[in-house]
């Protein structure tokens, strides 16, 4: 009986792999963006074109997920403060769910499977039709021309889209309880006044700066390192979106528990 070799590459030696090339990716990325800023050559065209795309292909689809979200919350909210007697504090909830957890990783979920799906089917083209290569034999920085200016356009279109989908889930929720659960509108907006901060809002809008940059990086990591022709791409576009996924709840956890570390909560002054 004839047995086939063993592979050369183990899952878990391909996942390391895999790590540190994004790893060594992301400084050069990190680089490239201090000498643009330095030499004053980022190409802003660029930068706007990627933006306006991205808002194009993300901005209805947040919306449409965030309304139902505001009101399934303002419906369970409704429920259960109704058993517990809390009608008063369903603005709290809404802060905290809609604006420190939902706002941020609607924009991560868009901007890495529609958004990052789009910049990596887009670079792993260029990549097979190798002309990366040839920009970089006529001395220009892949990583400059094609990497930077989409990280800076996602980490645009994130934080605007947080803004976007926090007002349209806090006025979804506000309807939905005031008009149709007939809750006081007054206690909706003092409960969300009284438990909601500041330091909510930016930690909301620092979460979504940090997955735009994640779901960037991965897209085009992936886009860059796509072989074996058409289907290469399908399976880069693949793994880009899984793992700025779970790059993204990984980043979220963390953030949340720094968060949670450094600000102490309502009333633990």
């Amino acid at each position: 009986m004839a047995f086939s070799p063993p592979p050369t590459r183990t899952a878990v030696g391909d996942a390391f792999a895999q790590a540190g090339m994004l790893l060594s990716f992301t400084a050069s990325t990190v680089a490239a963006l201090g000498r643009t800023v330095v030499r004053r050559r980022l190409a802003w065209r660029d930068v706007l074109e990627q933006a306006w795309f991205l808002a194009s292909v993300t901005t209805l689809p947040s919306l449409l997920v965030t309304v139902p979200l505001g009101v399934v919350v303002a419906l369970n909210v409704g429920s259960m403060a109704g058993q517990l007697g809390a009608e008063g504090y369903g603005g709290a909830v809404v802060a905290f769910v809609i604006v420190a957890q939902a706002s941020p990783l609607i924009c991560a979920l868009m901007i890495s499977g529609v958004g990052g799906s789009a910049v990596c089917a887009d670079l792993g083209a260029r990549t097979i039709r190798e002309e990366v290569d040839a920009m970089e034999v006529m001395g220009i920085p892949a990583i400059e021309r094609f990497v930077v200016p989409r990280v800076i356009a996602a980490v645009l279109v994130t934080t605007l889209l947080a803004c976007l989908v926090m007002a349209v889930g806090i006025g979804a929720s506000y309807g939905f309880q005031t008009l149709v659960l007939g809750d006081s509108p007054g206690g909706f907006l003092g409960s969300l006044t009284e438990f909601s901060r500041v330091e909510d809002f930016v930690i909301a809008e620092i979460k979504a700066a940090a997955f735009g940059v994640i779901a960037a990086l991965v897209a085009c990591f992936k886009g860059l390192t796509a072989k074996g022709g058409p289907s290469g791409v399908g399976d880069a576009v693949n793994e880009a979106v899984v793992l700025a996924f779970i790059l993204v709840f990984v980043a979220n956890t963390v953030l949340t528990e720094l968060y949670a570390a450094i600000v102490p909560a309502r009333g633990a002054y």
